[in-house]
């Protein structure tokens, strides 16, 4: 039988593969994240962009765990921007000599990242609040920054696409972690973000102490049934005044995304993203918003 110490590389490698299969792999070279942040002709950050009567805040959007900027917006953005919001899309939790992958560091530096581009969005618009929309840990690690970093002042509304707001067993598989002395520090030295995101870490114990809310902040949470890294999908939702917890399949039963492509390409889940931030003007969302 192998030494547990020769097990413990190939055990981060196993969680680390996990996640990643179910995160498309990107499909531009860091050159076209440095492109996104500065071209407005992709349709987001533009920072030329005024909000509309219709549409008065800038809308964020925070990527998922090994995400970046471009490659988890290339559906919402354009849905949005096509719609007259503002959109600004941020890459945050980079590690060194590890390019377009992003969303590794630890989340609560991660916060402070989105801490100074939430600023810098509303100096460029001259607004007083933003609207985030994040998935994944994009969806989960907003609520450090509302919490502690003083972003209830500066956040109308937090949007999270499958947000592992309570953690994730990953169906299981993390739980292996306790079976094997040392396997999680080595996990939380290669990627400190997917240590933080195991349910049960010391950094969402301290995030979900006292309630999983802020008091002047609306919550919309937009799971799917079929999520298969984020689990159990019920862990997603939270719980405190101002929230909404949606079930995608109870507004369109036939919906079979998953934990990437409810992000990704999922216009039902767009659709009930739109409703959340102009909730005023909302429509049903059914499986016709597809076309929509």
């Amino acid at each position: 039988m192998l030494p547990w110490k020769r097990l413990l590389r190939p055990l981060a490698v196993l969680l680390l593969t996990a996640a990643v299969t179910v995160v498309p792999t990107a499909t531009v070279a860091t050159a076209a994240t440095d492109q996104a942040e500065a071209a407005p002709s992709r349709g987001w950050n533009d920072y030329s962009c005024k909000p509309s009567a219709a549409h008065p805040r800038p809308v964020v959007l925070v990527h998922g765990t090994f995400a970046n900027s471009v490659d988890n917006w290339l559906g919402l953005a354009p849905y949005l921007v096509n719609r007259d919001y503002c959109v600004f899309a941020l890459d945050y939790g980079q590690l060194p000599g590890v390019p377009i992958f992003n969303g590794l560091g630890p989340i609560d530096k991660s916060a402070e990242q989105l801490k100074t581009f939430v600023d810098k969005v509303l100096a460029a618009t001259g607004v007083a609040e933003a609207d985030l929309v994040g998935h994944s840990q994009g969806g989960m690690m907003p609520r450090h920054y509302l919490k502690f970093l003083g972003g209830a002042a500066k956040v109308n509304a937090l949007v999270g696409i499958a947000p592992d707001n309570h953690g994730t067993t990953l169906n299981g598989l993390a739980q292996l972690l306790d079976h094997f002395p040392g396997a999680a520090d080595l996990l939380s030295t290669a990627t400190p973000a997917l240590a933080d995101q195991v349910a049960g870490s010391a950094f969402l114990t301290k995030l979900n102490a006292g309630g999983d809310t802020v008091p002047g902040v609306r919550y919309t949470v937009i799971a799917t049934k079929y999520d298969e890294v984020v689990t159990p999908y019920r862990s997603q939702y939270l719980d405190g005044p101002n929230v909404r917890n949606v079930l995608i399949q109870d507004l369109c039963a036939v919906d079979l995304s998953e934990h990437a492509a409810i992000g990704l390409i999922d216009r039902i889940a767009f659709h009930e993203v739109a409703n959340a931030l102009d909730p005023a003007h909302a429509t049903p969302t059914t499986c016709l918003s597809v076309i929509g």
